[in-house]
């Protein structure tokens, strides 16, 4: 009688064991999309974003701006607006007057105030941006800007009183367009016509007549360096104060002119 043979046990190879407990994960490749396409959206939204900014750029306007005044600015929009979230309404006082009919030392007195170098910059005083980054650092708060006239004027026609990066963004391309489109001079126009000189004062004529009762052909030299004294905070002083910011910065803006 043949005895029956053992069967074989069947052993599974040992694992080192630096291999114990590990397995090998399959690569799932289902929802791989949920990866994709958030980026995908991002770009495609900042994309549209751009295009439409691009698209809302007033180009026909600053074209139209070498021949044509315009009738309100976007402060004055925002003046308007204002007024209205407070309960209130706002009465523009907005007339305009040539450049010419501004006399010699009321634009120099504002141009030594705001720009001392207007007639050499393409709209952007770099050397004054990092002047008042410095200053501003070591005060711990904005207290000087280094807003050029060009840039002045492209805030109030276009944009707004916001200090948001966007809006600077925006800020910088309309300086350069209006820079490329129209000439110092006609710039210098717009911006005395249009600057805000107080509530709802628009402009050196109205300014003119508001404070001093009087044409702005006929301002004298020390009614022009106080309506210049006023322009960085106009909502806060008036010309006409004896303050001592505004005589202060009066009697700075005439040393500044005898050296010119």
């Amino acid at each position: 009688m043949k005895r029956a043979r053992p069967k074989a046990i069947k052993t599974r190879p040992k694992k080192p064991l630096w291999n114990i407990g590990s397995h090998r994960k399959p690569r799932v490749r289902r929802f791989r999309w949920i990866r994709i396409i958030p980026f995908k959206t991002i770009f495609l939204l900042l994309g549209l974003y751009v295009l439409f900014e691009i698209l809302t750029f007033p180009f026909i306007s600053i074209a139209q701006l070498s021949t044509e005044n315009p009738t309100e600015t976007a402060l004055m929009r925002q003046r308007i607006d204002e007024a209205h979230d407070q309960g209130t309404t706002m009465t523009i006082d907005y007339r305009w007057t040539p450049l010419s009919h501004v006399p010699r030392h009321v634009r120099m007195a504002i141009l030594v105030s705001e720009d001392g170098t207007f007639y050499s910059h393409a709209g952007v005083d770099w050397h004054e941006v990092l002047e008042s980054i410095e200053t501003n650092l070591e005060k711990g708060r904005i207290v000087r800007g280094g807003s050029t006239i060009t840039q002045q004027l492209a805030k109030n026609l276009y944009l707004s009183t916001s200090k948001d990066p966007i809006r600077k963004g925006k800020e910088l391309l309309i300086t350069w367009m209006l820079e490329s489109t129209l000439s110092k001079k006609r710039i210098l126009e717009l911006y005395l016509n249009i600057i805000e000189w107080g509530p709802g004062v628009f402009g050196i004529e109205a300014a003119a007549q508001r404070y001093f009762h009087k044409p702005a052909s006929r301002l004298s030299m020390d009614e022009g360096a106080r309506l210049a004294a006023v322009i960085p905070s106009p909502l806060r002083h008036q010309p006409t104060e004896t303050t001592a910011y505004v005589e202060k910065k009066k009697e700075l803006i005439l040393r500044r002119m005898s050296t010119r």
